[in-house]
């Protein structure tokens, strides 16, 4: 097992560079991204680094220098012979083959696109432009450099003991959460915590942690580079972004009003009736419900990915009843900012309802809060989120205004097609 202490405290970027293949990135990204590359090959996008905690500056404390540096380092990589074999021939959610030939020919000769990178204030603006399908595969690797050198700003001005004692309490921190959550009975959790991570050691860390401690209870990882080397699943389905991009495309209020039930179409062809969870919350999860089409209410389950998730998860559990569905046959993924006691919480509230599966994620991967001075290594709300669509504005809504983003024109123009009314702000936790 790596000395992450001694590591950090020698630390060599080139030998432990932040994002070390193009499959260190989310499953989710890879599945939206050969879906995208059949149906919307065409569409150009524009992806914007959106740092929701302002009270962290991040230009004061990353040099300029250090992240181009980073960046142009994604920029080289290619996928290795051995990560194209596994994608190629391993067998995820039960289907061999599950990325075509033609993506795969594509994808193994693939570089990423160049990036705008400019200094605002105590921010910067991270832009990606072109080919969604090539530029959507920078916004897990951005986020991941973006976090990890924050965290080296910090660490760098650690000595070496005092490394060790603080990856020591970390380690201890997140043991005793496994520990917590083994009492749970029938448990069924993954790592969702790419993203917003402390570092990529920290993540493989923490994954290795869970298939000790949790055996069959942790299902698997969202981060493909985890799940090859360490033989796990790997999980996810979509995201906001197919929906988000679809509804800018829209040409008028009536192919907006229909935009996210398109995604889900293309998506069910894409995967032949496999991975069929909903992801409802981008224009008002239960607006969505009511107006969705009977054929989805056959799909597998739901994520729910903002608001109060006891009201996301029953207006799930209600909707199925209302379509003639058996809620205790369905499962509902919560994700939204879960620690041990939201854990414990929801599967009290919904085991036995429905099948329940969690998705955690930065408070896995980068808790540190509280373990130095000033909290300076406590984790914030990054984002990297499409903002454009073929020169028009994307916009989301999500169940919890607080993440609400889009120009306000829109996003007036956006509640009245989908009616939305008023909305419970919740806070943001990562």
């Amino acid at each position: 097992m790596v000395d992450i202490a001694t590591r950090v405290w020698n630390h060599k970027w080139k030998i432990d560079p932040i994002v070390r293949s193009l499959i260190d990135m989310d499953f989710y990204k890879l599945l939206m991204c050969q879906s995208i590359f059949r149906n919307k090959p065409d569409t150009q996008v524009t992806f914007s680094l959106i740092n929701r905690s302002d009270h962290v500056p991040l230009a004061k404390l990353i040099d300029e220098g250090e992240l181009r540096e980073q960046l142009d380092h994604i920029r080289s990589l290619s996928l290795s012979r051995g990560e194209s074999t596994w994608l190629r021939g391993n067998t995820f959610y039960g289907k061999r083959q599950m990325f075509r030939p033609d993506f795969m020919e594509w994808f193994e000769g693939l570089r990423l696109p160049p990036y705008h990178l400019e200094r605002r204030g105590d921010q910067y603006e991270l832009t990606f432009e072109g080919k969604w399908h090539e530029v959507m595969l920078w916004e897990i690797p951005a986020l991941a450099v973006l976090m990890e050198l924050r965290g080296r700003a910090v660490l760098d001005t650690m000595g070496r003991f005092e490394l060790q004692v603080l990856y020591a309490r970390a380690m201890t921190r997140v043991w005793e959460k496994i520990a917590d959550l083994r009492e749970i009975p029938d448990l069924s959790v993954a790592d969702f915590g790419t993203r917003r991570r402390h570092s990529y050691l920290w993540q493989d860390w923490c994954v290795q942690a869970m298939q000790e401690g949790l055996g069959k209870a942790f299902t698997g990882t969202s981060n493909c580079k985890i799940a090859m080397s360490r033989e796990l699943e790997a999980i996810g389905t979509n995201a906001h972004e197919l929906p988000m991009v679809y509804a800018a495309l829209a040409e008028d209020d009536t192919a907006l009003a229909q935009a996210p039930y398109e995604v889900l179409s293309d998506w069910h062809d894409e995967h032949e009736g496999n991975l069929r969870i909903i992801l409802p919350d981008t224009y008002g999860s239960k607006g969505f419900l009511d107006n969705a089409p009977d054929w989805l209410a056959g799909w597998t389950g739901i994520r729910v990915d903002s608001g109060d998730p006891v009201k996301a998860a029953q207006i799930a559990i209600d909707w199925w009843k209302s379509r003639g569905e058996d809620p205790t046959q369905k499962r509902v993924i919560f994700s939204d900012g879960l620690d041990v006691d939201k854990i414990r919480e929801l599967h009290g509230k919904f085991a036995g309802k429905v099948n329940v599966s969690f998705g955690w994620g930065t408070l896995l991967t980068n808790d540190f809060r509280g373990l130095v001075e000033d909290d300076a290594l406590a984790p914030f709300s990054l984002v990297c989120k499409a903002v454009a669509a073929n020169g028009r504005p994307t916009v989301k809504l999500s169940d919890n205004p607080n993440k609400a983003m889009g120009p306000a024109d829109e996003i007036e123009r956006y509640k009245r097609v989908f009616g939305v009314g008023a909305q419970d702000r919740q806070e943001v936790v990562v």
